[in-house]
């Protein structure tokens, strides 16, 4: 079978190469092979290619956080998937034909998901469902802030904050975006600057802001700040700037704000494997409804994984570069 590899840390288009490898066989007890059917280029996955991601394995390493799947045969002892059925895989290295993994580590999803959404399931969704249920307590009427509005967890937060009510302002680098995010559903949309306080306190009326989002780090984390109301917590997930979180003493001492760190792996942690099937099994079918989708720009066969790479890391892209390893999607 074909599988991704990468026997050094560099520029991912350079590095990242598609190797034929032993198949991985039949399943033992306890576990499930499937086979990959799409799996879709993050930015987690170019900084794991780079070196710079937080996990480091030994070399060659196959990178991968997500993947839409179908099983093909199970071990002894599973009873929750059986072959045909649709999975994500909480696992990594997932950028291959097939997987054998536990039992436990793969979760069904909803037989009709459009595959290509499917392919986007394990990792967005719940990181912007999450970040708006778990940081601080939120009811209709509330504002959120984000940067990034325009990245694929950004617009499922608008998506997500919509259905219960609560207000986004979406910070983003180019008025051409507002548009396009206010058909989804956002409240205010704003480009990001030194003035960003002063902008969204004319788009919200002076509303007070209780929780941001942070992608980009350094100074951006500082711009967000500026904009929440005493006691407001700031959220940072990630980081575009390759920059710790930058926020003025000010903010924490007098205003009393708080900066919070977020990752998906350890917010599931606290919760058991049945909880976890529940948050995807709702996520999904608010894929299947229409009510949740991220758009995709180019499908790429395994073999152009070099190209894919490429394409991924260009900016202003229309949507997410996804690869079929077993034919299209």
């Amino acid at each position: 079978m074909k599988q991704v590899l990468i026997d050094r840390y560099g520029p991912p288009e350079e590095v990242a190469r598609c190797a034929d490898v032993p198949d991985v066989g039949r399943p033992g007890a306890g576990e499930v092979v499937f086979e990959v059917l799409a799996f879709p280029i993050n930015p987690a996955d170019v900084s794991f290619c780079r070196g710079t991601y937080r996990l480091k394995p030994t070399l060659p390493a196959t990178p991968g956080a997500e993947c839409i799947g179908r099983v093909t045969a199970v071990g002894a002892g599973v009873s929750h998937v059986e072959p045909g059925d649709l999975v994500i895989n909480l696992q990594r290295e997932n950028w291959t034909q097939r997987r054998r993994v536990k039992g436990d580590d793969v979760i069904p999803v909803p037989a009709k998901l459009d595959l290509r959404q499917a392919a986007m399931l394990r990792i967005n969704p719940p990181t912007a469902l999450l970040l708006l249920t778990d940081i601080v307590t939120l009811k209709p009427g509330d504002w959120v802030i984000q940067n990034v509005a325009n990245s694929a967890v950004g617009r499922i937060v608008i998506r997500l904050a919509r259905a219960r009510g609560i207000k986004t302002v979406n910070v983003v680098r180019r008025e051409s975006l507002f548009a396009e995010l206010t058909a989804l559903g956002a409240d205010a949309c704003v480009v990001d600057g030194p003035e960003l306080a002063e902008s969204v306190k004319a788009q919200t009326g002076g509303g007070a802001i209780r929780l941001g989002l942070d992608a980009v780090s350094g100074r951006a984390t500082a711009r967000l700040a500026s904009c929440l109301a005493d006691g407001g917590v700031v959220c940072n997930y990630g980081s575009m700037s390759g920059e710790d979180p930058v926020m003025a003493r000010g903010t924490l001492t007098n205003n009393g704000l708080k900066l919070v760190g977020f990752i998906l792996g350890r917010f599931l942690a606290t919760r058991s494997r049945e909880q976890i099937r529940t948050i995807y099994a709702d996520l999904g079918r608010q894929i299947l409804d229409g009510t949740l989708s991220a758009p995709v720009e180019k499908v790429y066969g395994i073999d152009d994984i070099t190209q894919a790479l490429a394409h991924a890391q260009r900016g202003a892209r229309a949507g997410k570069i996804l690869v079929a390893p077993n034919g299209a999607v």
